[in-house]
């Protein structure tokens, strides 16, 4: 196992010993390598030398005579166990390759055909991949008489999200499906089928999933003591990366390894918490004093990436969280300016900003390569991406899709773009193919005969169909109709798509359409904002140019691309500057989000997202935003930044930031703190005044300190107590 994690036999041989030598440690990273016995948790602020900590503490253990096999090292990378044991290799000048590196996953599969025995595991099991497990899903669908020709029933992709959830996160199939995918309720029962005769099938054939590894070397550790106390005794110390990371039975599983030793070490950052969704469990670091009595916690608050004023502000930003480690992140490099704060008029005057700010730095010599836009969720960055388009400025995208990529976007822009141009035929090809009884064949017929036309929209209109899609043909032929009566705005043929496409969307996508609607809520309020329907196509069809072709109009053939990235998708990363866009109240943290541990998790993505920037940081975010039905909303800045004092950060502009708001909106950016203790009790139905938007009538208290206010003239608000200056007028 762990000879095939170096890049070739040999590493750590022919490589020269760097030389081990703590003093290149700082107090409290030395402190952690040369811990004693029984447990630590080494709390690693962002930046702060995890890395490097455990590195050091693997060559520390092997210098004091520890034997390398003894060592169990715990990632959640293969990539990642291979760099730390390499690098420990060259501070000992010893391969390391007797130390156990590897993944959660990897390591249960060496145990189980080791020890599996015990549980009737025979050594000679098959581990099936997701596409395999998907496989047998299908094949029992099937069998079992849930699918079939007329039958609408969910997907192996859906189903097996839901089986594989109940081991990573620790819930019920019922919870999961109720939480999720309410719209697939009636299916549960079958869920609960198909769940027995899948386990059966594994059994049967001698088959382990990804999540079986973990079920099944917990249960050896658990229900075993003859395997226990041969894996116990076999490892004497147990290093984790990334403990903030694990779900509940990988936290399990660890407290189980150290029975007889308790010789456990966990590095992570509970402030660095942001994976819930794929089953991580923020309390596991949280609990692992209690889990670990007389465990030693160890702070690293150092930090080697970032300037001091972008760490102050991101101790401000996690120092409200109601649950923490608290920890002050400092660094000894001198200088470095204050992040800044930008509010924009819109979200297209957002987007100017920020790629006339990405202009200059490159001006003044920041490689493109070396800045990044990070952002809460994919379709925030919509129109930042028409904005680098037309400006020929390369990116490249990381986590959620491009405004064109995805399917269902794609299905409603064919109907508009056959308006702009009726033989496009890739468009009228994705069009006829949503017709039931119509293949590739049949479309490839119609095209013929309607692209010869000078009104392909009128031939098909003539098109004389077979009986099997004569009525689904007519049901088009009359959206089309109504798509192309005159004087419709782009918003207005949007809808009319919709009326049109709405049933066959959730056929096409039955599995996950609520969640792919919000998507397109999105470019509902997207294309809201154009005159005509020619600009929007335009613009959304400006994909990101070829490298060859990026690199011709920007020279970014040796300096790279810009990054746009999802937040969750650039944890580990860093860059010279990071802009943060969308920090808008009612976008970060989403929207309904209430106080508790998915508002506490959003609060963590921000700080993930500051934490990334090594010497400038810009947060910015709309004043206005457009709503999916297309009602302009004034907002201010994010609770998290409302919170932060304005001392930590410079107040910017955007060219647009004060075009068409009033002086009194532009105050809303820097809201003044009312004394906590200035205590009132609100209730719903209480008339209240406040000073920039008037009279209101309180209709709820929403969650601590908070209040959701209906305005006459502004509509609802949900404003914070701290913050906003409210007259209780009856």
């Amino acid at each position: 196992m762990q000879q095939s994690l170096f890049p070739d036999d040999t590493a750590g041989n022919n490589e020269p010993a760097e030389g081990f030598d703590t003093n290149a440690l700082n107090e409290a990273q030395q402190a952690a390598v040369t811990h004693g016995q029984g447990p630590v948790l080494v709390i690693a602020g962002a930046g702060s030398g995890k890395t490097r900590t455990l590195v050091y503490r693997m060559a520390f253990l092997i210098e004091q005579g520890v034997a390398p096999e003894s060592i169990l090292l715990l990632t959640f990378t293969r990539r990642a166990a291979q760099e730390m044991l390499w690098r420990a290799s060259r501070l000992t000048g010893r391969a390391c390759q007797r130390i156990n590196g590897g993944t959660f996953h990897a390591t249960s599969n060496m145990l189980l055909r080791r020890h599996g025995h015990h549980l009737g595991l025979g050594s000679g099991f098959t581990i099936i991949d997701r596409g395999d497990a998907e496989g047998i899903i299908n094949l029992l669908k099937s069998s079992l008489g849930l699918a079939g020709r007329g039958k609408r029933f969910p997907s192996k992709r859906i189903i097996m999200n839901l089986l594989s959830g109940q081991v990573n996160k620790n819930r019920s199939l019922e919870d999961l499906v109720l939480d999720h995918h309410a719209h697939l309720a009636e299916f549960i029962d079958d869920f609960r089928t198909i769940r027995r005769h899948y386990t059966e099938f594994k059994l049967e054939h001698g088959l382990l999933d990804y999540d079986d590894l973990l079920v099944f070397w917990h249960r050896l550790l658990a229900e075993s003591g003859p395997a226990r106390d041969e894996i116990c005794s076999r490892f004497s110390h147990i290093l984790v990366d990334e403990y903030q990371d694990t779900n509940l039975i990988q936290a399990e599983i660890v407290r189980l390894l150290a029975h007889g030793h308790d010789n456990v070490m966990v590095v992570g950052d509970d402030a660095q918490s942001i994976y819930s969704f794929r089953g991580a469990d923020f309390h596991n670091i949280m609990r692992f004093p209690r889990q670990f009595p007389g465990a030693r916690i160890i702070k690293l608050e150092e930090n080697y990436r970032s300037t001091q004023p972008i760490l102050s502000l991101t101790n401000a930003i996690i120092a409200s969280a109601t649950e923490k480690f608290t920890k002050t992140l400092f660094t000894r490099t001198e200088g470095g300016s204050r992040p800044k704060v930008v509010p924009a008029r819109n979200d297209s005057a957002e987007a100017r900003f920020v790629a006339d700010k990405i202009a200059d730095l490159r001006q003044q010599g920041t490689p493109i390569a070396e800045m990044a836009v990070l952002f809460r969720s994919g379709f925030h960055s919509f129109k930042l991406e028409l904005e680098l388009n037309s400006r020929g400025i390369a990116f490249e995208k990381r986590g959620g899709l491009k405004l064109t990529e995805s399917a269902h976007i794609k299905d409603v822009l064919s109907f508009l773009r056959i308006l702009i141009n009726p033989w496009d035929n890739l468009s009228w090809n994705r069009i006829l193919l949503q017709l039931d009884k119509v293949g590739q064949k049949t479309a490839q017929r119609v095209l013929a005969v309607i692209g010869e036309s000078d009104d392909p929209i009128a031939a098909l209109a003539a098109y004389k169909a077979p009986p099997g899609w004569r009525d689904g043909l007519a049901l088009l032929n009359e959206a089309l109709a109504r798509i192309r009566q005159p004087g419709l705005t782009p918003a207005s043929q949007f809808d009319a798509v919709m009326v049109y496409y709405e049933p066959i969307f959730e056929k096409i996508y039955y599995d996950d359409y609520p969640k792919r609607r919000k998507d397109l809520d999105q470019v509902r309020t997207l294309i809201g904002g154009y005159g005509d329907l020619q600009s929007f196509i335009d613009d959304t069809a400006l994909d990101p140019p070829e490298a060859e072709t990026a690199a011709a109009l920007t020279g970014d053939d040796e300096e790279g691309r810009l990054i746009l990235s999802t937040i969750h998708s650039a944890k580990g990363l860093e860059w010279d500057v990071v802009f943060v866009i969308g920090l808008a109240e009612g976008r970060f943290p989403q929207q309904r989000t209430e106080p508790g541990e998915q508002w506490e998790e959003e609060r963590r993505l921000l700080y993930v997202a500051a934490t990334r920037a090594r010497k400038q940081l810009y947060l910015t975010y709309p004043r206005q935003i457009m709503t999916p039905d297309r009602k302009l909303w004034n907002t201010g800045m994010s609770p998290f930044l409302q919170e932060i004092s304005p001392g930590l950060y410079e107040l910017g502009s955007s060219p647009a930031s004060s075009a068409g708001m009033s002086h009194a909106i532009d105050r809303l950016t820097i809201p003044a703190r009312t004394p906590r203790s200035a205590r009132v009790e609100f209730a719903p139905g209480m008339q209240v005044r406040h000073p920039l938007f008037g009279p209101g009538t309180v209709r709820s208290i929403p969650g601590p300190r908070r209040v959701e206010i209906h305005f006459d003239r502004h509509g609802d608000k949900t404003l914070h107590l701290d913050y906003a200056k409210l007259e209780i007028i009856g």
